[in-house]
């Protein structure tokens, strides 16, 4: 049976994440450390005692996700589980799946993971960037809103999550007038997320300049597993290609919606979520119900997803 791997992006991250995969399995803290010895602190420590304020900065929360995603990989591959037909991860979580593919070195990657957070964090004075999920409008209103109040600022789409999920990004002032104007138009719910980085807008373009410079020394190669690109869901082989999805994927929308649907039109049955949560596991259930989605998060999950390519429902 077909099956893919996907990787949460930020907002998936708690204090106290994979405790209990680390209890059985030595390799989830072996990984942090791993990280650790490139990032000069302790990351798992961070990680399981916080606080949560530190965990939650961007250049922090990045690596921590990335060594939660490859940890979870790492005891699948040790405990027998079968290779994905394809993988893809959400936002910054394409990272984590390019490393689990081959593509990256997860060394570089936690380099690429901290430089990253600090180039977004950097590219937009503190308060002055904003985003905000809305729920309950079709993605066309939202992209109406956002263009009748940009004037002559920044708001747009930046994640299509799943049908009647769409956050938007820019502008602290103009998020907010979206934000009133999706309310009158009958959204469920139109509220700021805890971010002060505009992820994904076209405001984080110097990030993107200083990433294109950033991964033009970093070893890339060709995955030995399928990745699709957020930027423009496709599958990459080429290294300067990968490079530049990368790239572009900072200032363009996550395509999450689609990405999902490029599964299901390859086939894809199943679909397995490695790291914290189950953000990804809760809007496939609104993209794809063809696809069994269930995440990796801890020993009894783990052993579920086994179990489940063994004996699929």
């Amino acid at each position: 049976m077909k099956h893919a791997f996907v990787f949460p992006g930020q907002g998936s991250q708690s204090v106290g994440m994979l405790a209990d995969l680390n209890a059985t399995y030595s390799i989830v803290k072996h990984t942090f450390e791993e990280a650790s010895e490139v990032l000069g602190y302790d990351l798992w420590k961070l990680t399981q005692k916080g606080p949560k304020e530190i965990l939650n900065q961007t250049d922090k929360t990045q690596p921590a996700l990335l060594a939660a995603g490859v940890a979870v990989w790492r005891i699948w591959q040790r405990q027998g589980g079968s290779e994905p037909f394809l993988m893809a991860g959400h936002s910054f979580g394409e990272y984590s799946a390019l490393v689990c593919a081959g593509a990256l070195d997860f060394t570089d990657a936690v380099n690429l993971a901290q430089a990253r957070g600090l180039f977004m964090q950097t590219a937009v004075p503190e308060g002055e960037g904003a985003m905000a999920a809305i729920l309950g409008l079709e993605e066309a209103k939202v992209i109406e809103i956002c263009t009748q109040v940009a004037q002559d600022q920044i708001v747009s789409p930046v994640n299509f999550n799943a049908p009647g999920q769409v956050v938007i990004a820019g502008h602290t002032s103009t998020v907010n007038q979206a934000i009133s104007l999706a309310k009158t138009a009958g959204a469920k719910r139109a509220v700021l997320l805890p971010v002060s980085v505009p992820a994904h807008s076209i405001l984080m373009q110097p990030a993107a300049k200083q990433m294109a410079e950033y991964l033009a020394s970093v070893n890339v190669t060709t995955p030995t597993i399928p990745v699709i690109h957020n930027v423009d869901v496709s599958v990459k082989t080429e290294p300067a290609d990968i490079r530049t999805a990368l790239t572009a994927q900072i200032y363009n929308p996550v395509r999450w919606v689609e990405t999902i649907e490029k599964m299901v039109t390859e086939g894809v049955l199943m679909l397995f979520e490695s790291g914290p949560g189950k953000v990804l596991t809760g809007l496939n259930k609104r993209i794809a119900r063809t696809i069994k989605a269930r995440p990796i998060m801890d020993t009894q999950t783990l052993e579920q997803a086994l179990q489940a390519l063994e004996t699929p429902a």
